[in-house]
């Protein structure tokens, strides 16, 4: 089973709102989450992003994929994620 953390789609139609998950690579996008490591909100003034770092190094530990989207937020956001290429 492969594990990659990537973003779930939230909000009403025209005001999506994001929440970083763990999921399992071949569940749908907006199925059930492992585990919610933060949220992104692309139509705030800012671009709003939180992560629990420390939990999100642990799954990246254990084997967990970035999404190239989530890896794109973390680059962007200059937080320190970096995935291990497998």
């Amino acid at each position: 089973m492969s594990v990659k953390i990537r973003l779930k789609r939230m909000g009403a139609k025209k005001r999506p709102y994001y929440r970083v998950v763990v999921m399992n690579s071949t569940s749908p996008r907006d199925g059930r989450a492992i585990e919610e490591l933060g949220y992104y909100h692309p139509v705030e003034k800012q671009n709003q992003i939180k992560i629990k770092e420390d939990r999100m190094k642990d799954w990246i530990s254990k084997g967990a994929i970035l999404s190239d989207t989530v890896k794109m937020l973390l680059n962007k956001n200059n937080l320190n994620a970096k995935s291990q290429e497998v």
